[in-house]
């Protein structure tokens, strides 16, 4: 398996994931339209996410949402229910051979 790393712009944020996406979902919620994020939703001991990360929590309060402070790059969201066993990595943070290719899922998160 290969480990697959990813940053925000300015590299002030690192990601890296730990196996292989098979498919990435587009959102069209009021925050992932805005941020155009390419999500792979994962369990987040397959990701790692090291560096000063800004939190920003929105809507329901279910999920926050990750950007780095530095270059404004939104990077992932964590689910603030602990027992809610994923997470999402935004997939345009990592080098597009990994993702161009991969079949796209529809979420309409704007219905919930």
């Amino acid at each position: 398996m290969k480990v697959h790393k990813g940053s925000c712009h300015c590299g002030a944020v690192k990601l890296e994931l730990r196996e292989d996406p098979l498919d990435v979902s587009e959102c069209n919620c009021s925050i992932c339209r805005r941020i155009a994020g390419l999500w792979y939703y994962c369990h987040p001991e397959a990701a790692t996410i090291t560096g000063e990360g800004v939190a920003y929590i929105h809507g329901d309060r279910m999920l926050t949402t990750w950007h780095c402070g530095t270059c404004g790059c939104t990077t992932h969201w964590t689910a603030i229910d602990p027992a809610y066993d994923k997470m999402g990595l935004n997939l345009r943070m990592f080098d597009p051979e990994l993702w161009r290719d991969l079949p796209r899922k529809f979420v309409d998160g704007a219905s919930f």
